[in-house]
């Protein structure tokens, strides 16, 4: 049976999706939420308090810090909440909780503990740096963080190169162009792409280009702030077999944007549905 919105007094879970920048994107049932319920679960306490003096509204809950590092011991504690007919709210810095951000281990500790969860809908990072991209929205995938080291991040854009639909990434601000010149190696350096950078906020940022041409701009501008990337998805059916002579030149442009000629032969028998030792055989060959 799905759940429904439950009457006031029962135990239960709501995600809030908080806005992600700009506070005139509050809901109406954003401000009920945070002042009715019993306990809220922040991922940033201080900015939850920031929020709702903004918001001109007044959080008479009990207040909890909620976040990546604590999330795991502090999941018992709310269920117990729960348990006692409390209503808990989740609120992250931005958006809605458990799109990688905290809100997940609650859900679903709550879920398997018979407790009802519902939300109270709002802005998402993901959907909004979507429709701003100027790429296919029909269809898409939302990927979260890429891993932090190169090996394992290009490990993973590999597993993702044939992927046809649009996808969304989040990054960091210190390790986006190290990102961008890893998507080029492998993805291909004229694959389309969009950085999307504090969105609704004052100092909104939408690049769109080719990866080669964003990796460029992004180690020249050090871009900061919080950023999505929209990466558009491999073109549609089977990649012809280029000439021989067009693979060693596909090879050696993602290395000259920074990828190991490991990677980058990688990379190419990836895009093209071929063996790595194929690959591997006609760069050494010359």
């Amino acid at each position: 049976m799905e759940d429904g919105v439950q009457e006031s007094g029962t135990g239960r879970v709501v995600l809030v999706g908080a806005p992600l920048g700009n506070t005139g994107d509050a809901s109406t049932r954003l401000r009920e939420v945070l002042t009715t319920a019993d306990v809220v679960a922040a991922e940033d306490t201080r900015r939850l308090i920031r929020l709702a003096r903004d918001l001109g509204i007044t959080v008479n809950g009990r207040i909890t810090s909620y976040f990546e590092g604590n999330e795991e011991r502090r999941t018992p504690d709310l269920v117990e909440a729960l348990r006692g007919g409390a209503v808990v709210a989740v609120v992250t810095d931005g958006g809605m909780p458990s799109v990688s951000d905290p809100g997940y281990r609650l859900v679903r500790a709550a879920l398997d503990a018979g407790f009802p969860v519902t939300a109270a809908p709002g802005p998402s990072a993901v959907t909004t740096a979507l429709a701003l991209s100027g790429l296919p929205s029909d269809r898409f995938c939302f990927e979260g963080f890429l891993p932090r080291t190169g090996s394992h991040r290009r490990s993973r854009l590999r597993e993702l190169v044939a992927e046809p639909r649009t996808l969304v990434f989040f990054e960091a601000p210190h390790r986006i162009t190290a990102s961008l010149q890893d998507f080029a190696s492998v993805f291909g350096a004229d694959r389309e792409a969009a950085v999307c950078r504090e969105l609704t906020k004052t100092y909104e940022e939408i690049r769109r280009g080719p990866l080669g041409e964003l990796a460029v701009w992004s180690a020249e501008s050090e871009p900061r702030g919080e950023i999505t990337v929209v990466v558009a998805g491999a073109p549609a059916g089977p990649a012809e077999r280029p000439a021989d002579e067009d693979l060693r030149a596909a090879v050696a442009e993602r290395e000259a944007g920074g990828a190991t000629r490991r990677d980058a032969i990688q990379a190419v028998a990836d895009a093209y549905g071929l063996r790595k030792r194929e690959v591997y055989a006609l760069v050494h060959a010359q």
